[in-house]
């Protein structure tokens, strides 16, 4: 693909098992966990769907049906609030559906995120392509994702986003050795270690779940090993594109510092959630006056 042409595919990887939801997510994905009234997945397809990606793929496992499900139309459902004249419903019912195409294919076994966004190779190509990940809600008014997509235009290599973290906090992360460019709005990207002690770690700039990669990528997944936890990891291969030559090599970082809601573990995702609630206007100012009574 030339350099300059748009953006235009979007892998969002949901074959996790869910295991810090459990038993919630026995039956159900994790990714269908409502936040206030719609399920985190729909948010990240949103995102993706306004940055301007028109072919979003979703990498998906077993017992994922419910995710297709969602994304597409309902009629007996839709029919129903139709006859009971529930417009605002039917057309939120409606919306999800009407996102654009979305394209599923199985990741058989579950072998890491690099080994997620490998299974898309076939259907990305020789193509730039954005990497979403579901544990992070990235809020609608910042243009995260648009940024990056950017920066990947002028610099033809890949590109993650970063965000700064309690020295404490890192090892939760993969994190960045980065070395700022005079005049420009992201870094270079040195080095990536994944999940580092404190003492290892080379900055305080952790990894967040947004990636717009060269496709490049692929070649050096096909021949990345197993690390961390026996697993293929992105940031393995990402490691190697950012100390590669040629074309397709060169990571990038946009330091984020917008609006941020993490639903990876359970405080994480009832924080998500009340935030979010909070600034509803139907119900946000209520729900404010119930916590403070409630907090007392």
């Amino acid at each position: 693909m030339t350099q300059g042409e748009p953006i235009r595919k979007a892998v969002i990887p949901a074959a996790g098992l869910g295991t810090r939801f459990l038993p919630a997510t026995k039956a159900m994905p994790k990714e269908m966990l409502p936040v206030v009234d719609q399920p985190a997945i729909q948010y990240v397809v949103e995102e993706a769907v306004g940055a301007g990606l028109s072919d979003v793929l979703m990498i998906t496992g077993r017992s994922k049906r419910a995710l297709e499900d969602h994304f597409d139309r309902s009629p007996d459902l839709e029919t129903a609030l139709g006859l009971k004249g529930d417009d605002t419903r039917l057309d939120a019912v409606r919306h999800a559906s009407e996102l654009g195409p979305i394209h599923y294919v199985r990741q058989g076994e579950p072998k890491g995120l690099g080994h997620a966004v490998l299974c898309a190779r076939r259907h990305v190509g020789d193509e730039p392509f954005a990497v979403l990940l579901g544990d992070d809600l990235i809020d609608g008014r910042d243009q995260l994702l648009s940024t990056m997509i950017d920066v990947q235009r002028k610099t033809g290599g890949s590109v993650i986003a970063l965000i700064e973290v309690d020295d404490s906090q890192i090892s939760a992360y993969g994190c960045a050795d980065i070395t700022p460019i005079a005049g420009e709005d992201y870094v270079r990207v040195n080095s990536l270690v994944e999940k580092p002690s404190v003492e290892e770690a080379p900055s305080n700039l952790a990894i967040i779940g947004r990636y717009v990669l060269h496709p490049a990528v692929f070649d050096v997944l096909e021949e990345t090993a197993p690390g961390r936890g026996g697993e293929i990891q992105l940031t393995d291969a990402l490691q190697t594109l950012a100390k590669g030559e040629g074309e397709g090599t060169g990571v990038y970082g946009v330091v984020f510092r917008g609006r941020r809601y993490d639903t990876g573990d359970k405080l994480s995702y009832l924080k998500a959630v009340i935030t979010l609630a909070s600034e509803r206007a139907e119900f946000g100012e209520d729900l404010k006056t119930w916590m403070k009574e409630f907090l007392g």
